[in-house]
């Protein structure tokens, strides 16, 4: 075979690297240029082409470059993702109450670029949300609805809790066809800094090196625990000191620095920058003592007794302000640094100027944990690990290349809008037979960023719907937003008068393509004012959670309290196993078995146990029968009836009794015979 040298830009480099791959050719090098003559361009493309359907050469292939002297064509991007923050915890998101904490840096950024309004992410906590931007996929679909995962389905409390959440997802599949993958597979180099998340475990696989990035650092910098609590080991100008004050007086913060090197090693070729900042998580402190007391003195408050608790409400917490702060602190070295850095592949600008930097945040503010409030999400109702709107309305804004700056948004946009909004900004290609739950804001972006009938589903219809699904904890709902009005589905409702089964609200009200605000707070529940609307959007809300093949929580047999037909789930009575077959005997009791679930670890025992669900079969005479897949250690199975009620055999430790027990779920699980 020969070598030939060609120089390539664009959706062309895009198109020869699958050529290549189809035919087994080799892409050997890539190498960084600054600019080509259009006409070579075409030429060099027709005789490509021919070269390649000869299949008779191995490729070196130059990319990244731009047309003449414009601008390179595989622009870069910025993906800050934030941990934690809440609506209103940014200055220029001041809407009642003004916020303490001080943010120029972000509110800088606002004005450079799109601020949305009524931006979302896609679920009420981390891991879901960050699932759901890395792969496209609604949290619902992906069976990945909350932070952890891969456990057999218990209750919280075994006593306790009328309800438990639905086995759901540990992880992302292993060959899930992320985001990185395809940015990677075009000519990217994907970088990650910060929180990962997106396995059974911070360190379980699959990392990011698995998932499409070539660059990964995890670091949690200064937001490691302070010992023995956190006013104490605060940071000192020592050079020696990890967490040393710089000359703005903030302390290091490697995770910060992780993300600038990533650009300093990698400016020269078009990058992807996933940088999921440890900030704004608890442990909740700060390690600069000045800025502790900077806040003590704005706010009016003094430090508490016990160094972990804090008890005011509002946004009065110093430890939490200081953090919000340094946030702000770490983007603009971030941003300071794309402005400032000359752009190797466009000499006479900065990278900033060929860079889209989406900023935003994975959940709505935490508003407290034991013995601690944090923030709060007034006006907005409810916090993180709620989908009422202060757990999922977040902060958002886009800047870059051909987005108007100083835009403020009305418009509702998603976190799973990212992938295809990425895709299409950059020109990628997007993955064949992909299906993906965001829309493309792209045209929203570039054109019109105030008209909502821009961003439209792939069959042109546009998007006036959204759906958030949070079977877990004690929120336990499902919510769908169409247009101005927002519904509330709670599952645990049955005997229950304090919680309704269905909530409406009226967020806002559109006349004339402008929005008047109504009911942003969800205190006014219209679901009997407007019966006809409540039922229709009910009905929307279960044909979409149907066609993801969403899972709800079930209800507890164990709980101590009165719950009607408790007395009449089935009893388990016998189980076998034969080569990979297992067999169940169970008796009812009055109630109907429905379905049931096969739930299995392949590593049974291991640091990372982790367990997965299977459809099994029921057969007449009360029996059940499921195939354990290859290399199952453990099982239980799980028998719903037609009542909701979950019955698993052997019974699974609640979550408490498995924390007090530090052991793996197969302890007390089926060991599948060799």
């Amino acid at each position: 075979m020969g070598s030939v040298r060609f120089i390539l830009t664009g959706p062309i480099s895009c198109w020869l690297r699958q050529c290549c791959k189809q035919k087994r050719l080799h892409a050997v090098e890539f190498i960084s240029w600054k600019s080509l003559d259009r006409k070579t361009i075409v030429k060099q493309s027709c005789l490509i082409r021919a070269i390649v359907k000869a299949g008779a050469v191995v490729l070196v292939i130059v990319t990244g470059a731009a047309a003449g002297n414009g601008r390179p064509t595989q622009p870069n991007v910025v993906l800050l993702l934030t941990d934690d923050l809440g609506w209103q915890d940014v200055k220029c998101y001041d809407i009642d109450d003004p916020s303490p904490m001080e943010t120029p840096n972000i509110d800088a950024l606002a004005k450079q670029g799109v601020m949305f309004w009524q931006a979302y992410a896609p679920a009420p906590t981390c891991a879901p949300t960050r699932c759901a931007i890395m792969s496209g996929n609604h949290p619902a679909r992906a069976q990945k609805t909350h932070v952890v995962g891969g456990a057999p389905p218990a209750p919280y409390n075994r006593k306790t809790f009328r309800m438990m959440p639905p086995w759901y997802s540990g992880r992302m599949p292993e060959h899930e066809v992320t985001l990185a993958r395809v940015l990677q597979q075009s000519g990217y180099v994907t970088g990650h800094s910060g929180k990962w998340h997106m396995a059974i475990n911070h360190n379980a696989f699959p990392q990011p090196e698995d998932q499409g990035f070539v660059w990964t650092r995890s670091s949690r910098g200064s937001r490691n625990p302070m010992q023995p609590h956190r006013l104490t080991g605060f940071a000192t100008g020592d050079p020696q000191d990890p967490y040393r004050l710089d000359s703005n007086g903030f302390p290091y913060h490697q995770n910060s620095e992780d993300a600038l090197t990533f650009l300093r090693e990698y400016k020269a070729r078009p990058f992807f920058l996933y940088y999921a900042t440890w900030l704004v998580h608890t442990p909740i402190h700060t390690r600069s003592e000045a800025l502790l007391d900077k806040y003590c003195r704005k706010l009016g408050v003094t430090l508490p007794d016990n160094p972990e608790h804090w008890a005011g409400k509002g946004q009065t917490n110093p430890f939490y302000c200081a953090m919000v702060e340094e946030l702000d602190y770490h983007v603009g070295r971030l941003l300071d640094y794309l402005n400032k850095t000359a752009d190797p592949r466009w000499p006479g600008h900065s990278l900033r100027e060929n860079t889209y930097v989406i900023f935003t945040s994975d959940n709505g503010g935490m508003e407290q944990v034991p013995n601690q409030i944090i923030t709060d999400n007034y006006p907005l109702d409810r916090g993180k690990i709620s989908a009422m709107e202060g757990g999922t309305r977040v902060p958002l804004i886009i800047t870059g290349p051909g987005i108007e700056a100083g835009v403020q948004t009305d418009v509702m946009v998603n976190g799973l809008d990212f992938y295809p909004t990425i895709l299409s900004l950059t020109g990628t290609p997007f993955p064949q037979g992909k299906h993906l739950d965001g829309c493309d804001l792209a045209p929203l972006l570039k054109r019109d960023p105030t008209d909502a009938a821009l961003i439209r589903h792939a069959d042109g219809s546009v998007r006036e719907t959204m759906v958030w699904h949070f079977p877990h904890s004690v929120a336990l709902e499902s919510t769908i937003r169409m247009g101005d009005y927002k519904l509330i589905r709670n599952y645990d409702h049955v005997n229950n008068a304090a919680t309704p089964e269905l909530e409406l609200y009226r967020l806002y009200k559109t006349e004339n393509g402008k929005q008047t605000r109504v009911d942003i707070e969800e205190a006014n529940n219209l679901a009997h004012a407007m019966p006809d609307r409540t039922a229709a959007m009910n009905q929307r809300l279960t044909e979409i959670l149907t066609e993801m093949k969403a899972s709800t929580p079930y209800y507890n047999p164990q709980f101590a309290g009165a719950l009607p037909h408790k007395d009449t789930v089935c009893t388990v009575l016998s189980h076998e196993q034969q080569g990979d077959t297992v067999t169940f005997t169970y008796r009812e009791n009055g109630a109907r078995v429905v379905r049931a679930n096969l739930i299995y670890t392949l590593n049974g025992g291991h640091r990372y146990e982790e367990w997965f669900r299977k459809p099994a079969a029921l057969v007449s005479g009360s029996g059940v029968s499921a195939q354990l897949p290859a290399g199952t250690t453990h099982y239980f199975i799980n028998l719903i009836d037609e009542n909701n009620f979950l019955v698993s055999y052997p019974e699974a430790w609640d979550a408490v009794t498995q924390a007090k027990q530090k052991k793996p779920f197969s302890t007390t699980a089926i060991k599948a015979l060799p």
